[in-house]
């Protein structure tokens, strides 16, 4: 039994979908789940639609009619028949966002955002299952929220792994011993059958549950790169690709923001000993980067950019000091906020911390912080982590920047920066 893991880029188009296909049948094994994410920038344009329809903008339907257009070229340009049965099926699934559009807002926008924005994988995984076979691939489409089970809490669902381990194994086991089953990325079902969606840029997530709890023997994501690379190909002109990585590195790099793979996914892996596979859908003949259980320093130290930083500093109003009781109140705050912190040094009068940029939630962080606090904050910066870092690496990152915080542990260097020009 393997998983293999397509994100939107791989499926971006009838071409790209093609090419996805011929994969499959090249490689694949007797037993295969295949986990697709929404097509090309799907997940993006349907989070544009479901804020236009929160806040009542008319447009919310022409953002509507762009994506039926998108997937119904890609439907033309992949069926002959003009009345394939997989018209229908995308077309019924159009219309769950189309009745909910009809109505007034008046649910919670998270519950509103998961009900629109999960559509996208529904439509992507209709088609890929219907052209597979179509293509003689003996496949069947699955629905992800029958198998993957969440609380309530909208747009980062926590799995209940009890229940989602019992519907796959009562459930999805018995479809694997018969044929290749596709599902979706991203999205979960709760008790009472509504949607939820595990966090942006969670279909790995979603592969790594079902690798756990079908024992897999392994996971594949198919990505645009050859591998995991030490370093963004859009930030340095030279790259290199690791061609072992230990789930201890994978998860530090994914901690600190590496795009290439979503955080949650390392961690269910490592606790059945399931290798990842990082491979190329471009070239596919490519043998990737493995992640597994061997434990070796990186061949090169990696970096990894965040961009659209906030620095935020937090110091006392009086004259105590930031102690744990302090440290336990602001925590707190961040998380009733839903700010994540990226990097955070503290000090017996200080504490700061580097966050993304969301300016709705990090401005009523600090209006909350600003209570018992003095909130200083600077905005545009960058953080950038150096693993397996040395003087070398952090100087040629560091060139014409003036570094607002630096955070060193024995392999690993945070800078938060800005460029000196910004500066004057």
């Amino acid at each position: 039994m393997e998983v293999y893991k397509f994100g939107g880029a791989s499926v971006v188009n009838a071409a790209a979908i093609k090419n996805m296909a011929g994969i499959i049948r090249a490689s694949a094994p007797e037993k295969l789940l295949v986990v697709v994410s929404a097509i090309g920038k799907t997940t993006n344009k349907l989070e544009e639609l479901a804020y236009a329809y929160i806040n009542g903008e008319e447009r919310a339907t022409t953002i509507l009619e762009e994506i039926k257009a998108a997937h119904f070229q890609i439907i033309a340009e992949l069926f002959d028949n003009p009345t394939h049965p997989v018209i229908n099926d995308v077309a019924n699934t159009f219309v769950e966002i189309e009745w909910l559009l009809e109505e007034e807002a008046s649910d919670s926008p998270e519950y509103i955002y998961d009900q629109i924005v999960s559509v996208g994988e529904l439509l992507s995984t209709r088609i890929i299952a219907a052209y597979l076979q179509e293509d003689g691939v003996k496949a069947v489409w699955a629905d992800a929220r029958n198998y993957i089970k969440t609380d309530n809490n909208y747009r980062e669902g926590i799995v209940d792994w009890e229940e989602t381990k019992s519907e796959i194994v009562q459930h999805l086991v018995p479809l694997l011993q018969m044929s290749i089953v596709v599902t979706q990325g991203f999205i979960g079902g709760t008790s009472e059958n509504f949607t939820t969606t595990l966090g942006r840029e969670g279909s790995d997530y979603s592969a790594a549950i079902f690798c756990s709890c079908l024992d897999a023997r392994a996971l594949t994501i198919w990505k645009d790169v050859p591998g995991v690379l030490n370093a963004d190909p859009k930030w340095f002109d030279q790259t290199q690709m690791i061609p072992q990585l230990s789930y201890h590195d994978a998860i530090e790099l994914t901690y600190y923001g590496a795009t290439v793979i979503h955080p949650k996914t390392i961690k269910p892996l490592q606790n059945k000993n399931i290798p990842l596979y990082v491979r190329s859908f471009i070239q596919p003949e490519g043998a990737g980067t493995v992640i597994d259980q061997k434990t070796s320093p990186l061949p090169v130290p990696s970096f990894i950019f965040k961009v659209d930083q906030v620095l935020i500093s937090i110091l006392p109003k009086d004259f105590s000091f930031i102690i744990e009781e302090n440290l336990s109140h602001i925590f707190n705050l961040f998380h009733q906020h839903k700010v994540k912190v990226n990097t955070m040094l503290n000090s017996a009068l200080s504490f700061s911390v580097s966050v993304d940029q969301d300016k709705d939630k990090i401005s009523q962080l600090i209006q909350a912080l600003s209570a018992d606090y003095k909130v200083k904050y600077n905005e545009g910066l960058e953080l950038v982590t150096i693993r397996y870092y040395n003087q070398d690496t952090i100087n040629r990152v560091s060139t014409n920047k003036n570094i607002l915080l630096e955070v060193k542990s024995r392999n690993t260097c945070q800078m938060v920066m800005r460029d000196k020009s910004a500066s004057e």
